[in-house]
């Protein structure tokens, strides 16, 4: 028989943590966790929940399934990166192939980091999220009473989470010389100064329609730094990484990273060059593996991870001034269909890093891909959502 990977329950973290039960918390059973430092305390993330068994025969079925699409999706191994299915917490399939660095001829395997791009906003979104729950932070709170030279009055953390604060992304306005000098790297710090002594204009006032700009999250992460007075990356160790046994899992730090993080790869193999735009975290800048992340997804997936009224603000799409099926919640995109049904991930795509995290609560599914080589194939991971639960996509041919 061959083993399967249980990924759940893991325990909670032992050193310096105390729990907070108030007699309202009792009664509707919610545990709210914290990490006790020397700055104060912090609500850090923990799973809880116990394990559904799956039967065998399901396992094999949808290992075989899921084995048909990989081989049709990454012939001959050019996935380039990892990729794994998990229900109720089981790795169902797994499969980690190609180079950690080409030129090194390094293989990746499934404690290989690899950038996640994008994805890193649902993690930042989730510390964020921990914070307003313990009541260290309100998610219609305005951000320039957090960040005081913020110069846009109306901007909160709730519309950086759901990107309709109108912010222009970074990118766009720190690639004139006028604003900011190439030469120099650029910190999640310099970007608010940027906004606050460069007039530069909202693309749209606040909270009047969709705005996806990596700005609001790079926000956020300062946001992060002030409220728990650690730096992002000490802040996501502490509340995330640590307390959920992530063991290979960091935000990149340019200056102490730069040689030795996992590279990025064209598709003809040759190396990206890092820029100015690779010091700043928040909205990418992670680095994780496919195991990491679906402990992550099982944190906040758990019966305990928000209060039951803000867990339901995370999954309700925000942006309805057009219709569609499109539409993005707090710090997660999603999908929703006039049957009523929803489909919730998260795409990211830097350099050559390609990721998708799709977590699906109704099903307890995850399904994560990670590619430090670019490949659009990366993406095509939710067409095996079908295969566990009712969504209109395109099932591959293979699999029929």
């Amino acid at each position: 028989m061959k083993k399967i990977l249980i990924l759940l329950p893991t325990s909670i973290i032992i050193f310096s943590i105390f729990i907070l039960l108030s007699c309202k918390d009792i009664e509707k059973k919610k545990l709210i966790t914290f990490l006790k430092t020397e700055k104060g305390t912090i609500p850090i993330m923990s799973i809880n929940d116990s394990v559904e068994p799956l039967t065998e025969s399901f396992i094999e079925n949808k290992k075989k399934q899921i084995e048909l699409f990989s081989a049709k999706n990454w012939p001959n191994k050019s996935m380039n990166g990892g990729f794994l299915v998990a229900k109720n917490g089981v790795v169902i399939y797994e499969n980690y192939n190609g180079f950690a660095s080409f030129e090194k001829k390094t293989t990746i395997d499934s404690i290989t980091p690899l950038h996640i791009a994008s994805v890193s906003k649902v993690l930042t979104a989730t510390a964020i999220l921990k914070l307003i729950d313990a009541k260290k932070l309100d998610l219609d709170q305005k951000l320039n009473t957090i960040l005081p030279t913020f110069p846009f009055p109306d901007v909160t953390i709730k519309t950086l989470l759901n990107h309709r604060s109108g912010l222009k992304n970074y990118a766009y306005f720190t690639n004139k010389k006028t604003i900011w000098d190439p030469k120099i790297m650029l910190k999640n710090s310099d970007i608010l100064d940027i906004l606050a002594t460069n007039k530069i204009p909202l693309e749209s006032k606040t909270d009047t329609k969709f705005n996806y700009s990596n700005t609001n999250y790079a926000l956020l992460a300062l946001v992060i730094e002030k409220i728990t007075g650690y730096s992002y990356p000490e802040a996501m160790q502490k509340m995330i990484f640590t307390p959920l046994k992530m063991n290979h899992t960091f935000v990149f730090d340019y200056e102490k990273d730069k040689e030795t993080a996992t590279p990025s790869y064209k598709k003809n193999n040759s190396r990206y060059a890092l820029d100015f735009l690779d010091g700043i975290f928040g909205d990418k800048n992670i680095f994780s593996t496919p195991r990491d992340l679906l402990k992550f997804d099982l944190a906040r997936r758990s019966n305990h991870f928000l209060s039951p009224e803000l867990e339901t603000k995370v999954y309700e799409g925000y942006s309805n001034e057009h219709k569609g099926t499109k539409n993005y919640g707090l710090g997660i995109r999603m999908i929703q269909w006039e049957t009523g049904q929803k489909y919730y991930f998260h795409n990211g795509w830097w350099h050559g890093n390609t990721s998708s995290f799709i977590t699906l609560g109704k099903e307890r599914l995850s399904i994560i891909a990670l590619s430090n080589k670019f490949n659009h194939a990366t993406y095509k991971v939710k067409n095996l959502s079908p295969l566990f639960g009712d969504y209109p996509f395109k099932v591959e041919d293979s699999l029929q």
